[in-house]
């Protein structure tokens, strides 16, 4: 398969390393710091807007290698491509329950478990070395940091950012857009919008529906 990735950043060059890894080719990295595609080598450099003509020239799929889950919302919305069109990568060294479900345009790092009947959405980042545990919900546009611990039955819902060594508790829900900071456990509800550190973690920063959507 040959993958373009939107992004050209560290985030990026990780997750090159994943599509390799899976036995795929990428073939260009684009991004709006270029002006005008050019070759570096095999690989093509230039501007998003370049990613409609390589898609159909070159029999590719997307990427969205962009660690911000707002950014990346925002362009898969600007893209506005068939799911078709999205490649779903996973490290060959992550594990993956046959029951478990990963939708289009999602990245699995290595050393990642992702146990039974659990579903993860699309666009969604699973950072190196974290689990997710049997029966979660990852939503879509989700990032879930490296070591963090996600144990069964829990909901994780739209464009949450779990922190590194974060832990959440069964059956608990974090609201849609909501942040959980790094070595945080997560022993209640977390509503959305919401910010929430420490052990256990507590509620520091609230956002209104309203301001949280315009920053969508």
């Amino acid at each position: 398969m040959n993958v373009i990735l939107i992004g050209d950043s560290g985030h990026a060059r990780v997750i090159a390393d994943n599509v390799v890894s899976s036995g795929n080719k990428v073939i260009a990295r684009l991004d709006d710091k270029y002006e005008e595609p050019f070759k570096e080598g095999e690989t093509w450099l230039g501007p998003v807007s370049e990613v409609r003509g390589l898609i159909d020239r070159e029999n590719a799929k997307v990427i969205i290698a962009i660690g911000s889950n707002p950014i990346r919302k925002k362009i898969v919305d600007r893209l506005n491509l068939q799911d078709c069109h999205y490649a779903t990568v996973v490290h060959k060294e992550a594990i993956i329950s046959p029951s478990a479900s990963i939708g289009h345009g999602s990245v699995v790092m290595p050393g990642v478990i992702v146990n039974a009947a659990a579903t993860i959405g699309n666009h969604v980042i699973l950072n190196t070395r974290l689990v997710i545990e049997h029966d979660c919900l990852v939503d879509d546009y989700v990032h879930v940091s490296p070591g963090a611990m996600i144990t069964g039955g829990v909901s994780i819902h739209k464009g949450v950012h779990v922190g590194a060594g974060a832990t959440v508790i069964p059956t608990k829900s974090i609201g849609q857009w909501s942040v959980i900071g790094a070595g945080s456990v997560v022993i209640d509800d977390i509503e959305e919008y919401s910010t929430a550190v420490g052990v256990p973690a507590k509620v520091i920063k609230k956002e209104s529906k309203t301001t949280n959507a315009a920053n969508r």
